[in-house]
């Protein structure tokens, strides 16, 4: 599945999403809801940053972070890492926190299954090509 429609769903399927962004681990934008692509940018920058913070240098030898949330006054951030990309989300205040982290796995599996098919697809095709010739 394309990151735009993972990203999507996600939102369509969990209203308490408002806005998420999918991203590489330096925080270059895969796909995002945000109406401006800008504030897609800037949020993706600020959760890799966040990322970043918690994983600092201090915490070296101990497991991998792998999701983390924060709270605001206006809200959450919540984010997921799943190998070289995250997914940072913005909720209101008071999700349901495990329900809001699943659905964020989800998309994570969603768009890493699209990965790997199309890696799967471009070996079968290079193995195919090379039995023609």
């Amino acid at each position: 599945m394309e990151a735009a429609q993972a990203l999507a769903d996600l939102t369509e399927i969990s209203a308490q999403i408002e806005a998420a962004v999918l991203a590489s681990e330096d925080g270059t934008v895969v796909g995002s809801t945000f109406s401006e692509a800008e504030a897609g940018e800037r949020f993706a920058e600020a959760a890799a940053e966040l990322l970043g913070s918690a994983t600092g240098p201090e915490r070296e030898g101990l497991q991998e972070l792998v999701q983390l949330q924060a709270l605001t006054p206006q809200g959450c951030v919540f984010v997921v890492r799943d190998g070289s990309h995250f997914v940072a989300a913005l909720t209101g205040r008071d999700p349901t926190v495990g329900l809001v982290f699943y659905d964020l796995k989800t998309c994570l599996r969603l768009v890493g299954q699209d990965k790997t098919a199309k890696r799967q697809a471009g070996k079968t095709a290079k193995k195919e090509a090379g039995g023609r010739s």
